[in-house]
């Protein structure tokens, strides 16, 4: 899932379950609307009993999807958060798909698995791997000799203002731009065949349901202990976002296939 500015991370509260109440309404948990995630899969092309592997999958919207697209085949999904575990859990069996679909709560870095996959997807997670750079090494191990990675990462839309950097207490060398981005890939050893670059639009949709979620349980619950703080922090993204970061951080999603 998207990593969130600082401020959520200096949270007295269950991080974790924070950034599940979070997402609830957006649990693709990244700046892309369902039909570009479509695209994306589609764009993909995997055969019926493809194995897919998705690293850091938060709720796993982008694995449960992505066997819509292969009837026969099976996900894996890794993830930290126990809290997003159980709903991921809980979209399977309502969709149907909780026997192709294999969750497990460890350190995506620390992930061990048993043969390749043929799609490997790491969308908004790549702070689990310390950067882009380190994503594409580790979770590029996973994909098989023919297989597709899939990254989303971000990228400066336009050179960052000291505000954005102060928002996402990030420096201007935490990310590139877009050329940067495509020439990172293929530095390492990756080549794009496809890319999905989110608009204003999905970034608005993903932030305001991040921020209107949170604020929601909180005043849904005004006698929870941490509901006041909840609420104040929400707030708190907001202004990073809209007095910050927007339309300065821009996001990337890339189709990758061995150079």
């Amino acid at each position: 899932m998207l990593k969130c500015p600082a401020v959520v991370l200096t949270l007295v509260v269950d991080r974790q379950r924070l950034s599940s109440i979070a997402h609830s309404r957006h649990p693709i948990a990244a700046p892309v609307s369902g039909v570009n995630v479509n695209r994306l899969l589609r764009r993909a092309d995997q055969r019926p009993a493809a194995r897919i592997l998705d690293l850091g999958c938060g709720e796993a919207a982008w694995a449960l999807q992505a066997l819509a697209y292969c009837p026969d085949g099976h996900a894996d999904g890794v993830d930290i958060s126990r809290y997003a575990l159980e709903r991921a859990a809980e979209a399977a069996a309502e969709r149907g798909l909780a026997d192709r679909l294999t969750l497990y709560e460890r350190d995506a870095r620390r992930y061990m698995a048993n043969g390749d996959y043929d799609l490997v997807m790491c969308v908004g997670s790549t702070h689990a791997f310390g950067g882009f750079d380190p994503t594409m090494r580790l979770a590029g191990q996973h994909v098989n000799a023919n297989g597709i990675l899939l990254v989303g990462e971000g990228f400066w839309q336009v050179p960052p203002t000291p505000e954005a950097l102060a928002a996402l207490e990030a420096a201007p060398e935490d990310f590139t731009d877009l050329a940067g981005l495509v020439d990172a890939a293929e530095q390492a050893g990756w080549t794009p065949v496809y890319a999905h670059i989110s608009d204003a639009a999905e970034w608005d949709n993903y932030e305001w349901s991040w921020v209107g979620s949170l604020i929601e349980w909180a005043l849904d619950n005004p006698g929870h202990p941490d509901a006041a703080q909840a609420g104040t922090l929400a707030r708190e993204h907001r202004e990073q976002w809209l007095r910050g970061y927007r339309n300065v951080l821009g996001f990337a999603t890339l189709v990758l296939r061995r150079t």
